[in-house]
């Protein structure tokens, strides 16, 4: 399940609307609301158009689909390589 909160305020910040995103990734505005109501069924090309479309920082897009803590896990052991090879 996604976050559908960030989501929304995601899309609302990057100045789109939830009909503009349903278009970009090809579906049904009533899909799209019906995906997001439910926990945001998404499929993974869905999540991608998605990120692209909004568009979505590649931590911001973790965050939303993966959940906070895959995402600061990442950001972490990303931090950790860079500095391995500084």
């Amino acid at each position: 399940m996604i976050n559908v909160l960030k989501l929304k305020g995601a899309i609302v910040e990057k100045g789109t609307t939830q009909q503009a995103v349903a278009d970009a990734i090809g579906i049904d505005r009533s899909t799209f609301y019906r995906k997001m109501k439910n926990g945001g069924d998404f499929s993974i090309e869905e999540a991608k158009k998605i990120a692209k479309e909004v568009p979505l920082t590649n931590f911001e897009a973790v965050e939303i689909f993966f959940g906070e803590e895959v995402a600061k896990t990442l950001l972490f052991s990303t931090e950790k390589n860079q500095l391995a090879h500084s």
